[in-house]
This record gives C-alpha cells, sequence and structure tokens, in this order.
C-alpha cells in the first residue's frame, strides 16, 4: 500500500469524519439553493435556465475534487481510484462486490437510472430533493425517503444475488 499523508490508522477516522461533514455541508448547500438534478436538466431544456444545472455539474467536479484530495491524503483508502485508467473495460472492477466487469456495471447504471429519472419526474424531483424536502417536514417526500430505504435494502438482500448470477451467466463475470 501507497503511505500519504495520514498514517493509515489516522485514515479510518479520518475519512469517515470527513464525509460526515462534507455530507452535511452538502445537504445544507443542497437545501439553500433548492438543488434538484432533474429540474436542473428540465429548467434547461425547457426554459434555457442554468442555474440549477450549474449545481450538477458543481457536484460533479466538486466530487472528483473531493476524491483526489481523498486519495492524496490516504492513498490507502483509495488505492483502486484509478481504476479505469490502469486496466480494460473487460476486467473486474476491484473490490466491487460479484466480481463482474465493467460493461456489467455500466448495465447497472444505464437502466436503474433511467426509472430513478422516471420516477423523479413523475414525483416532482431528484432523490437528493425529495431528502431535502423530507427533512423540511413534507410527509409526501418523506414517505418517497422510506420508499427508496426499503427498496434499496430489498434489492440488495433479495434481488442483487438474482441480477450478479443472470450477468454472470450472460458471460459478464470473471
Amino acid at each position: 500500500m501507497a503511505s500519504g499523508i495520514l498514517p493509515e490508522d489516522a485514515a479510518v477516522f479520518f475519512v469517515p469524519i470527513m464525509t460526515l461533514l462534507l455530507g452535511i455541508l452538502i445537504g445544507y448547500l443542497a437545501q439553500r439553493s433548492g438543488y434538484c438534478s432533474i429540474g436542473g436538466f428540465r429548467d434547461y431544456f425547457l426554459f434555457r435556465h442554468t442555474r440549477l444545472l450549474s449545481g450538477y455539474l458543481a457536484l460533479i467536479v466538486a466530487s472528483f475534487a473531493g476524491y483526489l484530495l481523498f486519495w492524496f491524503l490516504t492513498p490507502a483508502a483509495m488505492e483502486h481510484f484509478f481504476w479505469a485508467l490502469t486496466s480494460g473495460p473487460a476486467t473486474p472492477i476491484p473490490g466491487a462486490p460479484g466480481g463482474l466487469d465493467a460493461a456489467a456495471y455500466l448495465i447497472f447504471s444505464i437502466v436503474p437510472g433511467f426509472f430513478i429519472g422516471l420516477i423523479a419526474v413523475l414525483i416532482g424531483g431528484c432523490p437528493i430533493r425529495q431528502t431535502v424536502m423530507a427533512s423540511e417536514g413534507n410527509y409526501r417526500a418523506a414517505w418517497f425517503f422510506v420508499g427508496m430505504c426499503a427498496g434499496s435494502i430489498l434489492f440488495a438482500a433479495l434481488v442483487s444475488g438474482w441480477v450478479v448470477a443472470l450477468m454472470k451467466t450472460l458471460g459478464f463475470g470473471a
């Protein structure tokens, strides 16, 4: 393992604490700005307004910068950060469950992403916006948040094993 600025023992505590603090900061900024990724695309395509969309792009850039910062401070915690640049697309992703290759995870991103986008349009906001609205006291958004958490648990407990087995049968696994 590569050594960084912080020793490995400190990295065990540093990464979760920084993640919690950054999560609080991002939640505060999302609440104050009315952030919504789906609303950003909606406003851009319908009205050519870029205020919410620029927040979405800023979140992507800040996330990458944050990963680079964590990688610089604690490379042991982020040892596979540059995996995509150092290996081919048909190799399994290090540390990913199921030992599937990158094409399977691309499929896992596109198909559920389509359904999340569809549901977000139907309920009037992305999951981040619904979480913020739930914390502001919106009961409809709170029920969405409860359903999102329950659906995640059910998928992880019941469905994901079947999906991984199916993808391996189709030839997407190691």
